[in-house]
């Protein structure tokens, strides 16, 4: 099922196109018309949507800039509507707008959705939007890593389950070497601050302070330092409660208080409220006494002695060195020892900790040689059948002799993991180097496909790649441009039959001049220029009936109105229905 569809593209002052809108559909879309008339702009505006190179020779002479704007229907949630979306561009009933512009000057803009983006967001978009092959401008599976991805999938479940579980056991290989090499360089400055901790934690031992000890000290200190002076309050409010018992006629409060409770006694019986005063001042007597009692006391429980005021001084400067430190009290200095203590358990526990992760680190280390070996071998045998697939299809597309075979390799690298004997370098994906190599004749040694053919060479071999690849790679949208460059008669019908069959799983776009492959599309676009001497103009037409049978007529024959060829072209197009 196709996922997205380049649905049409508007084409302004772009060589000698003037204005020109091409309407295109799911399936196959033939673009079609004399030499010189325009085709080739067609991929050259495409190319420009999809972020290539903005040349100021394209735009039309007499112009100030030229405008290519293209409209795709993309689903919610499709990867391509998604980076629009992350570059701000808004899809509107599943319809993404892309537009680019290249002034005579050079400078070029690219907006998304209506919203102006760099030109590197256009690329982005292309990898999941178009493939590209033609003369000039090759795309998708050109590059190793689409070439590794897409075999993959050609696979199956072959290389999905093992890749699955490579994956996992190479992502918590990399969170293991991370934590073991954080923990491995920082073992310094570790231990470092354990040594710091146990000097603390043994400065705070010696002293064993005690919660709340300095706000106990501290008192005592205060009690200790004015000993004398508290002696004597003491003993003057005594003797102001009790009396003084050397001097009988000293009037104490205590026998004032006395006689003021026999003197209202006496009398309480005739008033309560009085009796109520009698027994208050009762209490105060108590009271009096009690007070006096403890006063006589006070002085003899005072300790004046300056040794123990010694010994407190010396015990408060005790504390306070680890206040000074560890906190601001001593209960906040227990506290940090319990912290330290928390934490020096746990650095002492990073040894043991870094021995556990250099032991897993080892066990994923060699369960990832298991399955990248698991990988290899599946990318292997997948890669024999794919290649075998390939240069059938390339024997019917006028290359008998061509031969496409898979380099798989692996580097080797020290840091890397164990395969076959070899320490080979690996990544997210396994240990496979995958590249596609194309041998076009007997003795020629296998090179990279981009290498090894002939612009209309290459072209085919794509074609044929994407034939068997059909269903596998993600991109909906392909484009063919010399496709069909050097071929003829039955080489052309079997490329116009895989062009058709391509079109099954994917919209398929064709710039051809040979009827035999026009013949299958699906559409049938006409690129036409007129000149009405002064001014150059092209205009693309869809193609129905009578007028697509004219124009099979004209590329068979160069004549529109040849009887022979019309019949040949109403045979092509009836035997390409057929095929169908």
């Amino acid at each position: 099922m196709v996922v997205s569809v380049l649905e049409e593209m508007r084409i302004r002052s772009l060589g000698v196109i003037d204005d020109a809108v091409v309407e295109l559909s799911p399936g196959f879309t033939a673009v079609t018309g004399e030499t010189g008339a325009g085709k080739t702009m067609v991929v050259t505006s495409l190319g420009l949507l999809l972020g290539g190179r903005a040349d100021p020779a394209l735009v039309r002479i007499g112009a100030k800039s030229a405008v290519v704007e293209g409209r795709i229907a993309v689903p919610p949630g499709a990867p391509a509507a998604l980076r629009a979306e992350d570059a701000g561009a808004e899809c509107e009933d599943g319809t993404l707008l892309i537009s680019r512009t290249v002034s005579a000057e050079g400078r070029s803009r690219a907006h998304v959705g209506g919203r102006a983006v760099p030109v590197g967001v256009l690329s982005e978009l292309a990898d999941e939007l178009v493939a590209v092959h033609g003369q000039t401008d090759q795309q998708g599976l050109l590059r190793p890593a689409r070439q590794r991805e897409a075999l993959d999938r050609y696979a199956g479940q072959a290389v999905v389950k093992p890749l699955e579980r490579y994956t996992a056991a190479y992502r918590r290989l990399r969170a293991v070497a991370s934590e073991l090499e954080t923990l491995t360089t920082r073992a310094r400055e570790r231990a470092q601050e354990a040594d710091l901790l146990r000097f603390g934690l043994d400065e705070i031992a010696a002293v064993e302070p005690r919660a709340g000890e300095d706000v106990e000290l501290a008192a005592e200190a205060e009690r200790l330092g004015h000993a004398e002076a508290l002696a004597s309050a003491a003993s003057l409010a005594h003797v102001a409660l009790a009396g003084n018992p050397e001097d009988p006629a000293d009037v104490d409060a205590a026998t004032l208080v006395a006689g003021a409770g026999r003197a209202l006694e006496s009398v309480r019986s005739h008033d309560p409220a009085l009796a109520s005063l009698a027994d208050r001042v009762g209490e105060l007597a108590i009271l009096l006494g009690d007070v006096a009692g403890e006063l006589a006391g006070y002085a003899d429980l005072l300790d004046a002695d300056p040794r123990r005021l010694a010994a407190v001084e010396e015990r408060r400067a005790a504390l306070t060195g680890l206040t000074r430190k560890y906190g601001q009290d001593i209960t906040q200095v227990l506290a940090w020892a319990e912290e330290g203590a928390a934490r020096l358990t746990e650095l002492d526990g990073d040894d043991d900790r870094i021995g556990e992760l250099a032991e897993e680190r080892d066990v994923l280390r060699g369960e990832l040689s298991e399955l990248a070996r698991a990988l290899t071998d599946a990318r292997t045998e997948a890669a024999e059948r794919f290649a075998g697939a390939v240069t059938r299809e390339l024997a019917s597309l006028a290359m008998p002799h061509a031969r496409v075979s898979f380099a798989i390799r692996q580097t080797e690298d020290p840091e890397g993991v164990e395969v076959g004997g070899r320490t080979v370098a690996y990544g997210p994906q396994g240990v496979d180097e995958v590249e596609l190599l194309l041998a076009p004749h007997p003795g020629a040694p296998p090179r990279p496909i981009a290498k090894g053919a002939s612009g209309g060479e290459l072209s085919r071999v794509m074609l044929a790649v994407e034939v068997v690849f059909a269903g596998t790679d993600p991109v909906p949208t392909y484009l063919f441009d010399e496709v069909d460059a050097g071929v003829g008669g039955r080489a052309a019908v079997e490329i116009g039959r895989r062009l058709a069959k391509l079109a099954k799983t994917a919209q398929v776009v064709v710039v051809t001049h040979l009827p035999q492959v026009a013949a299958f599309a699906d559409r049938q676009l006409l690129v036409e220029k007129t000149n009405d001497g002064s001014v150059t103009r092209s205009g693309v037409t869809v193609l129905e009936g009578e007028d697509r049978v004219r124009e099979l007529s004209r590329m068979l024959a160069g004549q529109e109105d040849s009887q022979t060829a019309r019949a040949h072209a109403e045979e092509l197009l009836a035997a390409a229905r057929a095929d169908a």
